[in-house]
């Protein structure tokens, strides 16, 4: 008697591979993840554009700009965040590239704000960099017969 085994080709033509399995799911990481950042982004600015008490203020640092000049910057990318999210949900083929792009942006205006709030921006910097990893790793078109 002979016995068979299944193969690694015996899956049915459309069950996703675990590849895809692994894209796809990293891309709903990406997405929820900015939807999240993006809306802390917007309160984070409606809060800035209130000149909230919240936010500590440094004298000699370097990028000083103005408490509501921020509270704009962070709602304007806030909203940005929340639109390319709703894109990546999607799966529209531009919002991949608009979400490295938004959260390499993201970085930037938390690195500049650390004086002002400083152990949020942190948090905010690590998570625009876990999105700009889950949107890099996984690859649009990465398909079950990839």
């Amino acid at each position: 008697m002979a016995a068979t085994h299944p193969t690694h080709g015996a899956r049915g033509a459309h069950a996703p591979s675990a590849k895809w399995q692994w894209a796809e799911g990293l891309t709903v990481f990406a997405a929820v993840t900015l939807m999240i950042a993006g809306v802390l982004g917007i309160l984070r600015g409606i809060m800035g554009i209130a000149e909230d008490d919240v936010f500590v203020t440094t004298q000699n640092y370097v990028f000083k700009f103005d408490l509501t000049a921020w509270g704009w910057t962070h709602l304007v990318l806030g909203v940005l965040a929340v639109l390319v999210s709703l894109g990546l949900a999607r799966e529209a083929g531009w919002a991949r590239a608009a979400g490295v792009a938004i959260a390499g942006l993201v970085i930037i205006a938390n690195f500049l704000s650390l004086p002002y709030y400083p152990v949020w921006s942190v948090v905010m910097i690590a998570f625009s960099g876990f999105i700009i990893w889950a949107l890099c790793v996984s690859r649009a078109g990465t398909g079950a017969g990839s």
